[in-house]
């Protein structure tokens, strides 16, 4: 349970950062993206969750 916290506290402080530090850059990156089609908006949350699975699974693998 305390490694969930821990990647659910991550998460959080990465995301906080974004917003904290470049607004107009994350206002701009959201304007990119509804400009895109939504079959390839789709398309990048599926890579994103493929990266983020091999990542949780390269750090088990070196031994978490």
């Amino acid at each position: 349970m305390s490694l969930v916290l821990l990647a659910l506290g991550s998460v959080m402080i990465l995301e906080g950062l974004v917003y904290a530090l470049a607004p107009s850059l994350l206002e701009q990156m959201l304007e990119l993206l509804r400009r895109l089609p939504e079959a390839a908006v789709r398309q990048m949350g599926a890579l994103v969750v493929v990266a983020g699975l091999i990542l949780v699974w390269l750090a088990f693998q070196l031994g978490v």
